[in-house]
């Protein structure tokens, strides 16, 4: 079996534990309303129930819980768990909300789709790939959904410099987690979309509280004074590109499914 990047696994994922995560967590851009519904069309089985698996505060499990019998939302941080709760849909009696890692959970299957959003890559995939093949329903899918940009923002090059100087995650390594995934036998691509563009204004300083929600970025493990500095030269960058202390970007989803598979 070819080893995961060393870059990932759980003492990495164990930073969005902090609380200097979780408590900027919500500045990340929203994932679309095109996404949500775009994950409830995979469902065709029943029952129709759904597992996030590395919910966080639920941003993808607390849209879903009206239009499905039932969504497990797992996370091994208690502090995300806590924040979800209370947002909106977070009480939602067809959201069961468990704390740990999905390798060890208890779990209700079987389930019609498997989400993770941004997640799987701090996972032990040669765990749980084979678990999700097994808890699937037979037309039932995993979909793997991140967030980003339509295109490159102007800033880019040079942000990329500031993060490499800055993350404290240094063995980071850029991955394409699906062909990681098909490489190992692990997983097989049924489908695929981007969502329509959607303008995003979000403050300057939004922006930045949102990047130290990201692993690498926590700003009790950068320390505060590379965190101060880190803000700073973000700002900095930042100023040509701003009006009134805002930036816009252009959003859009992607979302891959398909079946994972026994090795």
């Amino acid at each position: 079996m070819k080893p995961k990047p060393a870059h990932l696994g759980i003492k990495y994922a164990m930073q969005f534990q902090d609380e200097s995560i979780v408590e900027v967590y919500h500045h990340r851009s929203p994932y679309l309303s095109e996404t949500i519904n775009s994950l409830l069309d995979l469902i065709t089985d029943t029952p129709r129930t759904v597992l996030d698996v590395g919910c966080a505060s639920g941003d993808i499990a607390r849209r879903l819980p009206e239009h499905v019998e039932r969504v497990d939302a797992v996370d091994f941080s208690q502090a995300m768990i806590a924040k979800g709760k209370p947002l909106p849909g977070g009480d939602h009696p067809n959201l069961n909300w468990t704390y740990g890692r999905i390798e060890e959970v208890a779990l209700q299957p079987p389930y019609a789709l498997i989400t993770a959003g941004s997640s799987l890559h701090w996972m032990e995939w040669d765990i749980v790939l084979p678990l999700f093949q097994r808890i699937l329903t037979p037309h039932g899918y995993l979909a793997l959904v991140d967030r980003g940009d339509e295109k490159r923002s102007p800033w880019d090059a040079q942000f990329v410099e500031i993060v490499r100087r800055y993350s404290t995650n240094q063995e980071y390594q850029p991955f394409n987690l699906v062909e990681e995934l098909e490489q190992r036998h692990l997983f097989v691509q049924e489908g695929s979309i981007r969502t329509q563009p959607i303008p995003f204004t979000q403050s300057v300083e939004d922006f930045i509280r949102s990047i130290h929600s990201m692993n690498g970025f926590s700003r009790q493990r950068m320390g505060e004074a590379a965190a101060s500095a880190f803000d700073e030269e973000v700002r900095t960058m930042l100023t040509p590109y701003q009006q009134d202390g805002f930036i816009t970007q252009s959003l859009v989803d992607s979302i891959v499914w398909g079946k994972p598979v026994s090795f």
